[in-house]
């Protein structure tokens, strides 16, 4: 008998927003999440991995990823140009591969369709994050020795179908533009 493996349902998870108590939660993941990328580049630096998140945390445009009830990870989309710029997408190793990363990119995607928003990221050199981004329609646009940058248009990439996506689909509330 053969058994086939299935990748388990997503989370169910909801999105709140940030609030500037949450920024040592989020630069302490940030520092765990990119550990591995950064230590592999030769990048690493302690205190300059928490304090990049705490230099540039605009809370009106992040938010903070619950998984029930409790901090699982966090997002940032802001306005740049006449688009969007994700930044600061964490998510604790305990949740990673479990369809959550997918759900709320696909849930933060069909809100930029909806606004016709063409979304724009970087993603460090060799990061598996980078695969994640390309199921969801991002293509390279350029890259240098350390990042990879990558662009989505609205309603992604030819020949990239619109991700299927479970858990909750919480808008990012609050948000200017």
């Amino acid at each position: 008998m053969i058994i086939h493996a299935q990748s388990p349902p997503a989370l169910p998870w909801t999105l709140r927003p940030a609030g500037s108590a949450d920024i040592e939660a989020i630069a302490e993941l940030r520092a765990t999440v990119m550990r591995p990328d950064l230590e592999r580049l030769g990048r690493y630096d302690e205190h300059r991995v928490r304090q990049r998140l705490r230099d540039s945390f605009a809370p009106g445009h992040t938010s903070v990823v619950l998984v029930a009830g409790a901090f699982a990870g966090c997002v940032t989309l802001r306005p740049q140009g006449g688009g969007r710029w994700l930044e600061h997408f964490y998510l604790s190793p305990a949740v990673q591969g479990r369809g959550l990363g997918s759900a709320v990119l696909g849930s933060l995607l069909a809100r930029t369709d909806a606004e016709d928003a063409a979304v724009r990221l970087d993603v460090v050199r060799g990061s598996a994050a980078r695969r994640l981004y390309e199921r969801h329609g991002f293509t390279v646009e350029r890259e240098d020795p350390i990042d990879v940058y990558m662009v989505r248009p609205p309603g992604g990439s030819p020949g990239a179908p619109p991700q299927a996506h479970a858990g909750a689909q919480v808008p990012v509330s609050g948000r200017p533009g």
